[in-house]
């Protein structure tokens, strides 16, 4: 597409769990892309479908993707704070379509308009730096659907350079599962517990007071594990240090501590 950034029309997915969770991220992804030039729209929406793909039920999930598809049909670009959501439907729609011919062309073109959100800032806009400054050392964990299924991991650590008194240290295996995984963790709870119980390891072995990602889901996730271990990690989604909004309490904390 050749518009330039201030003509391009961004539905943003805002996705379930920001919505119900951490409004606050939905708010730094509007942030961030109207920083970047964008005119970003939050239309009324619904669930993308992934648990219930993720659980075999189609029917479900072809019911919110017929709505999902409706809603952002006359966007510029669909862009989610979430690996996940990007991920089912850029990858999983068109899946789900295969044998109507109709739905499927449409599938397919909300799967290749629909973007992560830092990828969308990187690989799309050229955004290189953002104004923003986080005075610590954070680490972070690469999400499975995120990796994966759109190829996101130079994008976040990209724009995460550019923020200013930040330094980033890497955890050992930052692109191993978190354990999480939507339905996974709850159909394997104990092998779920022990992939966290990994993930939670590597993070407090870095000894960064704050633990990034780029879903929601992983974050609780991670979160979750670290409160119960008496860890004080501030969990927070990069978006909001991406665009300077940390003024809400850490994911998992009562209120922002890192350690002293």
């Amino acid at each position: 597409m050749d518009a330039s950034p201030s003509q391009l029309r961004i539905g943003l997915f805002v996705t379930c769990l920001v919505d119900l969770m951490r409004p606050s991220v939905g708010f730094a992804a509007v942030k961030l892309l109207e920083d970047a030039g964008c005119i970003v729209e939050a239309p009324v929406q619904t669930c993308c479908g992934q648990p219930a793909y993720n659980s075999g039920d189609r029917g479900t999930s072809k019911d919110l993707a017929m709505r999902m598809i409706e809603t952002f049909k006359d966007f510029d670009y669909v862009v989610a704070p979430s690996g996940s959501c990007a991920g089912t439907i850029r990858k999983h729609y068109p899946e789900l379509f295969e044998d109507d011919p109709n739905w499927r062309t449409k599938a397919d073109a909300l799967a290749s308009k629909t973007y992560e959100l830092t990828s969308f800032l990187v690989d799309v806009l050229g955004v290189t730096q953002v104004d923003a400054a986080f005075d610590g050392t954070v680490t972070y964990h690469d999400s499975c659907s995120s990796l994966r299924e759109l190829h996101v991991k130079k994008q976040p650590r990209k724009l995460l350079a550019s923020v200013k008194g930040l330094t980033l240290v890497e955890m050992t295996d930052s692109d191993v599962c978190c354990g999480f995984g939507g339905t996974f963790a709850v159909k394997y709870s104990d092998i779920s517990g022990a992939i966290v119980d990994a993930k939670a390891r590597n993070v407090d072995a870095t000894h960064a007071p704050t633990l990034l990602a780029g879903d929601l889901g992983c974050l609780m996730n991670m979160a979750g594990k670290l409160s119960r271990d008496g860890k004080p990690i501030a969990v927070r989604h990069v978006a909001e240090v991406l665009a300077g909004m940390t003024d809400e309490p850490a994911i998992g904390l009562a209120k922002d501590v890192g350690r002293k």
